[in-house]
């Protein structure tokens, strides 16, 4: 059943970049898939399920080709610098979400935002052994709580992909500014403070 659901999913993916999302019914999803509206309405409880985890699957590729570009950076500073440029190409060639984005951010938006938690998790999770792994090697702060270092960075990061403000995430120099000064300043020993230019 796993595999009919990742049909379904990779069909209504299909449906969204074609249709947009408001247009996207339950029976173009069973034409684009194969799969009977009966078993679609088995698997997901409705098209606003169908949808938030169709959201989720794209997001949990993302994430899957974010962490691959970033695999071979040597340390935690080279992985936000490298996942920072990515993650930001990567969502403006997004062809998918530009298109919802511009015609219809009032129905990706609440998606987004129910996902969020998850995707905060995740990104938690994944710096966390990076960030104890900067403390064996004497580079953090004395004293500094692990799990709130890696919350904090994940908020910064996505905050950032996100919406990147004055930063020039095309810029390596712009981007090692940003993570020494404003990512890891208050975090590594040595760092300087967040808005202070070393």
């Amino acid at each position: 059943m796993a595999d009919v659901r990742e049909t379904v999913i990779e069909a209504t993916y299909a449906c969204v970049a074609r249709y947009g999302m408001a247009k996207t019914t339950i029976e173009d999803v069973a034409k684009e898939s194969g799969v009977s509206r009966a078993t679609i309405y088995r698997l997901f409880d409705g098209r606003d399920q169908l949808l938030r985890e169709t959201v989720g699957w794209e997001m949990n590729r993302f994430f899957l080709r974010l962490a691959e570009a970033v695999a071979d950076a040597p340390d935690l500073a080279g992985r936000l610098e490298i996942g920072l440029t990515f993650a930001h190409r990567a969502i403006r060639e997004h062809e998918v979400l530009q298109k919802v984005l511009i015609t219809e951010p009032d129905r990706l938006l609440p998606l987004l935002t129910i996902e969020q938690h998850r995707v905060l998790a995740y990104v938690h999770d994944y710096l966390r052994p990076l960030i104890d792994e900067e403390g064996r090697a004497g580079r953090l702060r004395p004293g500094l709580d692990h799990d709130e270092a890696a919350e904090y960075l994940a908020r910064m990061v996505l905050s950032l992909i996100a919406s990147p403000g004055r930063h020039d995430l095309e810029n390596p120099v712009d981007v090692r500014g940003l993570v020494q000064r404003e990512l890891l300043g208050g975090i590594v020993v040595g760092g300087a403070a967040p808005g202070v230019r070393s």
